[in-house]
């Protein structure tokens, strides 16, 4: 199987570098397990991280063209690499295989390990698009509440141990003033501090990387043979009228080497 791990910014071109694409490659890797093969893909244009709706729309457009590079180079499923699953409607439009949200996956997953859950996310800015997204999965009823750590996301990565120490002590802030019985770290940086069995195993209950949750997910799909339906993802008619104009260049070329 082929996965492709599609980054909205262009994480190469910032001070996280390549460097930390290898680390994320390798994580991706061992989560995924020896029958996937993980291709991480970083777009080549748009904001250096997406924390607003805002960035969020300026990344779409390249998102779109390297999903559909990396599905003509065969790859069999799609993992956004944003937990504010970026384009997803869009991005399924133009997609022939499953495009699995983080965000979705992870709090689909939280409903079935509790009653009610949490998010732990970066900054009070994004916890508007975390609510927008629950909604649309479909669980906003069994949502407590969005908490953030006030870190952003490069800082996040730049300080792995002062990120950790503030995403603990928020996942404990949400368990003592809500009724949250799961938590979900809504932040793909956050899943990449590898921390979700450590928090798990210390606050006693299911703590979400967003990044498993999709990866799994995305493998599901695949070895179901699901992908995104036509009566709810119809494909653009630009993309429809392009491969109506390919299929009948074909189509003339066989007939005059035919002929």
């Amino acid at each position: 199987m082929h996965l492709t791990y599609l980054l909205p910014a262009p994480m190469h071109a910032t001070a996280l570098g390549e460097t930390e694409m290898r680390r994320r490659a390798a994580l991706l890797s061992d989560w995924a397990g020896s029958d996937t093969r993980i291709t991480v893909t970083a777009v080549d244009r748009g904001p250096a991280s997406v924390e607003s709706a805002y960035e969020e729309y300026l990344a779409i457009p390249a998102m779109g063209e390297a999903l559909r590079d990396a599905e003509r180079a065969g790859t069999d499923a799609t993992v956004l690499g944003c937990f504010g699953d970026p384009g997803l409607d869009g991005l399924r439009e133009l997609a022939g295989r499953p495009v699995v949200g983080p965000a979705g996956a992870a709090m689909a997953l939280a409903c079935t390990l509790g009653h009610s859950f949490s998010v732990v996310t970066v900054s009070s800015g994004v916890r508007p698009l975390l609510r927008r997204l629950a909604w649309e999965t479909g669980v906003l009823p069994a949502l407590c509440e969005v908490r953030s750590v006030e870190l952003s996301v490069l800082a996040i990565n730049q300080d792995h141990d002062a990120a950790y120490a503030a995403l603990r002590a928020e996942c404990e802030q949400a368990l003592s003033t809500t009724d949250a019985d799961t938590l979900v770290l809504g932040c793909m940086s956050m899943g990449f501090l590898g921390a979700a069995e450590q928090l798990t195993a210390e606050l006693g209950v299911p703590v979400l990387n967003p990044i498993r949750a999709a990866v799994h997910h995305a493998q599901t799909l695949h070895r179901m043979g699901l992908t995104p339906s036509r009566r709810a993802f119809p494909a653009p008619p630009a993309l429809v009228a392009d491969a109506d104009a390919e299929l009948m260049h074909h189509a003339q070329n066989r007939l005059e080497v035919t002929g």
